[in-house]
């Protein structure tokens, strides 16, 4: 049933591939180089399991997705207070490369920009820049599963050009922000942005956080819980830059976008998702990045406002009751990623089961795109020669109009039909 999700993503992919709207950054030389026509877009589950589509292995420099998770190293290692002293968590209502601090406390406003980011690299702990960028390079590792590198032609091209930051750190230095040389906090912070990734490692970051600082493949603890709010906390007020406020009442989850075309987004709990797609608007967002993540929420039900109450355990039980038939017991409310774990658990016990009966008497709530995840269930088994059937005993979840599912009001009836000839 994995095809189902597969589905969704490629038909995302494909809505939006045509767009030829926004352009390339070139600010930063290198990065006028890249191809605008690529475009990945990868899921992960919090138990790890991956959904690609597109250019999901093509490799491209982090940039400003870098931020949040240098902010949660810089939180992990020095602690909240000493983070709170150097840097705020307001939204900026600036550029990322605006040369600014509050008007105030006179520190960046939040890690998300520019000032902030660099005062968050000068906080992690290292005796030399090397030691430094070591450790952030470490993390980042540990969150994408895989050992990650760095773009050199990038990282020259990013220091070459990189003036306006030489004048945001100089600027924070002289209100006492920078304890460290400027030059040397910027050398570390040149190559961070220059990190590669895919799509497909930004997922897997993504649903580190969502799973509360765990990384879904290792099953290593990267940061803590509290790290991970704080975290995701600002991510959603200040991660897309001037237009936050639209990503959070289309999209609704945390996020993070950079200028090399990279958009990360973390459902907590569920999921995360990256993207890639170079071509950017006027807030240095990529265009077709945010549309899609914008489809994937609509379509799969997705905001972090419609999710909070879904069950963590979607199956209560499963049970045999003849050779080849299996029940599984769902319950709870039942959305994208319940409905995704069970049918993906259904797949996988698929050598042993030739009759799956979902039985749904114990769903309190369910949403369009799992409902018809679990109406989808059928063909698909019927497509590998097996059957699939739905208890409902009110058509509370499944309604008497949706002809193409087998439904039945208890499970006795189920159990009969599947044991007919």
């Amino acid at each position: 049933m994995t095809v189902l999700v597969q589905r969704y993503l490629d038909e995302i992919l494909a809505e939006h591939a045509d767009n030829a709207e926004g352009v390339v950054a070139d600010y930063i030389p290198e990065l006028a180089t890249v191809d605008p026509s690529s475009f990945g877009l990868s899921l992960e589950m919090t138990d790890g399991y991956v959904y690609e589509s597109g250019d999901s292995a093509v490799e491209f420099s982090i940039q400003s997705i870098s931020k949040p998770f240098t902010y949660a190293l810089a939180l992990d290692e020095v602690g909240q207070d000493a983070v709170d002293a150097k840097i705020g968590v307001e939204p900026s209502g600036e550029p990322f490369n605006e040369i600014s601090v509050d008007d105030q406390t006179k520190k960046p406003k939040n890690a998300m920009i520019n000032a902030g980011a660099i005062a968050a690299v000068s906080l992690v702990p290292g005796a030399n820049p090397h030691e430094r960028f070591s450790r952030l390079l470490d993390f980042y590792s540990v969150c994408a599963g895989r050992a990650l590198d760095v773009d050199e032609d990038i990282y020259q091209s990013e220091k070459s050009a990189g003036s306006r930051n030489r004048a945001i750190a100089y600027m924070l230095q002289s209100f006492g922000v920078l304890d460290d040389d400027p030059d040397e906090v910027l050398d570390v912070y040149f190559r961070q942005c220059a990190i590669k990734v895919t799509s497909t490692d930004l997922a897997c970051m993504a649903s580190t956080l969502a799973g509360g600082g765990v990384n879904p493949r290792t099953g290593v603890r990267v940061a803590s819980p509290a790290v991970v709010q704080r975290t995701l906390s600002v991510m959603m007020t200040c991660g897309m830059y001037d237009a936050t406020g639209v990503w959070v009442t289309t999209v609704g989850m945390p996020a993070k976008s950079g200028v090399g075309g990279g958009i990360i987004a973390v459902l907590p709990s569920q999921l995360g998702i990256g993207v890639y797609s170079p071509p950017l608007g006027a807030n240095g967002n990529s265009i077709r990045g945010v549309l899609a993540c914008q489809s994937l929420s609509a379509q799969l039900g997705l905001h972090f406002l419609s999710v909070t109450r879904e069950s963590r355990a979607t199956i209560r039980a499963t049970h045999d009751v003849a050779d080849g038939v299996r029940i599984y017991e769902l319950h709870g409310d039942l959305l994208f990623a319940g409905a995704e774990q069970a049918l993906r658990i259904v797949e996988q016990d698929g050598d042993g089961v030739d009759v799956a009966i979902l039985d749904l008497s114990r769903v309190d709530d369910i949403n369009d795109v799992a409902r018809r995840m679990l109406i989808g269930m059928r063909e698909a088994l019927n497509k590998v020669g097996k059957e699939g059937f739905l208890v409902d005993p009110d058509r509370r979840v499944i309604p008497a109009d949706r002809a193409n599912a087998a439904v039945y009001p208890t499970v006795e009836e189920a159990v009969a039909a599947a044991r007919r000839p």
